[in-house]
C-alpha cells in the first residue's frame, strides 16, 4: 500500500507542478501581452513626440495673444500712439487671423498639415523680425498682421495634424495637449511682460523671445512624418501605410488604413450646403457650434487677454510693473483652471461645465461692474497714461536747446485758460484733465494716471476688481474653454 500511495502522491505532485507551470506560463504570456499593448495601441514615444512638437504652435499662439497686454504699455509712449492707433495695433493681429481662417482650410488640404505648420512657424519668425529693428507704427501693423496669419493657420493645422496621427483612444488627450500649451503660452507672455516692464525698449525683447522657438519648431516639423490621412487623400496609400506603422510601432497597419479610407468615402457624401440642411442633423450641429464660438467672443475674454495690464492700471495698479505683475495672475489662473477642466470634462460632461462656468462668469461680471462703478476712470487717461512732459523727455532728439524750465513753461502754456475753455466745449473730461495737468505742472509733478478724480483708488476696491477678474477668467476656462468649443 505504501508504494502505491507514494506513486499516487507523486502523480498528484507532478500534476500540481504542471498546473503551476501552465499558470506561470499563462501569467508570463499575459504580462508579455500587456507590455505589447502600448505599441499595439499606437500611443508610443514617437506619436507623443510628434504631437508635442506640433503643440508648440499652441504655446506660440498663447504667447502672442497675451504679449500685447504688456507691450502696449511701453509702445504707446515710445510710438506716441493715440487711443485709436492702440486699438488698431491690437486688432491688426485679428485682421491677419481672419484672413488666414478664410484660406487656412484650403491650404492644409492642398499642401498638407505638416507643411502648413512649417509655413506658419516661419511666418511667425518673419513677422517678429519685422518688428524688432524699427519703431514705426506702419511697420508694426504689418508685422502684427503677419503674426496673426501665422497663429491662425497654425491653430487650424496643428489640431488637425495631432488628431490624424493620434490613435483613436488617445486622440482627445493629445489634442488637449495643444489647448494646454495655449494657456501656458499666455502665462509665459504675462511673465515676460512683468520681466521687461522696466527694461528700456523691453517690448522688443518680448517679441524677440519667440523667434528661436518658432525656428526650432519649423526645423523639427520638417523631420516629422506627414499626416497619414493627408497621404491617403493624395492617393499615396503605400506612404500612408509606412507612416502608420512607424507611428503605431507595428508591422501591420492595414486595418487602420482601411478605416481611414472608409471615413474619407463617408466625407465625400457631404457638401458645403449640407451644413445648412437637416440631413443627419447637420444644421443643428452647426448652429450649436456657431453659438458657442459667438459667446466665446462676446463674453469679452479676448479683450481681457489683450488689455489685461491696461484694465488693471486703470483701477489702481499704477505703474507698468505693478499692472503687469497683477496680470500675471490671469495667466496662472487660466492654467490652473484649464487643467482640471480638460482632465474631467469626459467624466463630468461639457454641458455641466458650460452651465457652471457661465453662471460664475455672470456673477463675477456683475461684481466687477458694481466695483468699477465706484471707481472714477478717465478713459482718455487710460489710453494716455503718460504726461506730455514725461513723454517729450523720453523722445530722442527732442532736447536740443531746450531747458528744464522752458519745458515746464511750454507745457504749462498748453494748459492755459484759453485752451481749457476750448476743451471744455468739446468734452468735460478733457477739460478736467487739462486742469489736472496745469495744477500738476505748476507744482513740478506729472499726472501719470495715478491720480483719479477723488484721489487714489481704495485698496479694497482695487483688489476686489482683481479678484473678480481672476474668477471670471477661471470660470471662462472651465465653461467656455477650447475643449468645450
Amino acid at each position: 500500500m505504501a508504494p502505491g500511495q507514494s506513486t499516487e502522491d507523486l502523480g498528484q505532485q507532478n500534476q500540481t507542478m504542471r498546473a503551476g507551470e501552465d499558470e506561470e506560463s499563462s501569467r508570463g504570456s499575459r504580462r508579455r501581452h500587456l507590455r505589447k499593448l502600448p505599441a499595439a495601441a499606437g500611443c508610443g514615444t514617437f506619436t507623443f513626440l510628434s504631437s508635442a512638437v506640433a503643440a508648440i504652435s499652441g504655446l506660440l499662439m498663447g504667447y502672442e495673444l497675451g504679449l500685447i497686454s504688456g507691450a502696449l504699455l511701453q509702445m504707446r509712449s515710445i510710438l506716441a500712439l493715440s487711443c485709436k492707433e492702440q486699438e488698431i495695433v491690437v486688432s491688426s493681429l485679428l485682421f491677419g487671423a481672419l484672413f488666414a481662417s478664410l484660406i487656412g482650410g484650403f491650404l492644409i488640404d492642398q499642401f498638407g498639415r505638416r507643411l502648413a505648420i512649417i509655413i506658419a512657424s516661419s511666418l511667425l519668425v518673419l513677422g517678429s523680425l519685422i518688428l524688432l529693428p524699427y519703431e514705426s507704427y506702419g511697420i508694426f501693423i504689418v508685422g502684427r498682421i503677419a503674426i496673426g496669419i501665422s497663429i491662425s493657420l497654425s491653430s487650424i493645422a496643428t489640431c488637425v495634424y495631432i488628431a490624424e496621427i493620434a490613435p483613436q483612444h488617445r486622440r482627445g488627450l493629445l489634442v488637449s495637449l495643444n489647448e494646454l500649451m495655449i494657456v501656458i503660452g499666455i502665462l509665459f507672455a504675462y511673465i515676460s511682460n512683468y520681466a521687461f516692464a522696466r527694461v528700456s525698449h523691453g517690448w522688443k525683447y518680448m517679441f524677440g523671445l519667440v523667434i528661436p522657438l518658432g525656428a526650432l519648431q519649423a526645423i523639427a516639423m520638417y523631420f516629422l512624418p506627414p499626416s497619414p490621412r493627408f497621404l491617403v487623400m493624395k492617393n499615396n496609400d503605400e506612404a500612408a501605410r509606412k507612416v502608420l506603422e512607424r507611428l503605431r510601432e507595428t508591422s501591420d497597419a492595414t486595418k487602420e488604413l482601411t478605416v481611414i479610407k472608409s471615413s474619407l468615402k463617408d466625407e465625400h457624401q457631404y457638401s458645403f450646403l449640407d451644413l445648412f440642411r437637416s440631413r443627419n442633423n447637420m444644421r443643428a450641429r452647426m448652429l450649436v457650434g456657431l453659438t458657442l464660438v459667438f459667446f466665446v467672443q462676446t463674453t469679452g475674454q479676448p479683450n481681457i487677454l489683450f488689455y489685461a495690464s491696461t484694465v488693471l492700471k486703470s483701477v489702481g495698479f499704477q505703474s507698468n510693473e505693478a499692472a503687469s505683475l497683477a496680470s500675471t495672475g490671469v495667466g496662472v489662473v487660466k492654467v490652473v483652471s484649464t487643467v482640471p477642466a480638460t482632465v474631467f470634462v469626459d467624466q463630468v460632461g461639457s454641458k455641466t461645465f458650460l452651465c457652471i462656468g457661465s453662471s460664475v462668469m455672470a456673477v463675477s461680471l456683475v461684481t466687477m461692474g458694481l466695483v468699477n462703478r465706484n471707481i472714477y476712470v478717465n478713459f482718455t487717461n487710460v489710453c494716455r497714461s503718460q504726461s506730455p512732459e514725461d513723454f517729450f523727455l523720453q523722445r530722442p532728439g527732442n532736447l536740443t536747446g531746450v531747458t528744464n524750465g522752458s519745458l515746464k513753461d511750454l507745457f504749462a502754456s498748453m494748459a492755459s485758460p484759453e485752451r481749457l475753455s476750448f476743451d471744455a466745449q468739446r468734452s468735460p473730461d478733457v477739460a478736467r484733465m487739462g486742469e489736472l495737468n496745469k495744477t500738476a505742472l505748476a507744482g513740478g509733478k506729472s499726472t501719470t494716471g495715478s491720480h483719479m478724480e477723488s484721489g487714489e483708488v481704495p485698496v479694497v476696491l482695487k483688489w476686489l476688481s482683481l479678484a473678480s477678474l481672476l474668477v471670471y477668467v477661471a470660470a471662462f476656462s472651465i465653461g467656455l474653454g477650447p475643449r468645450n468649443t
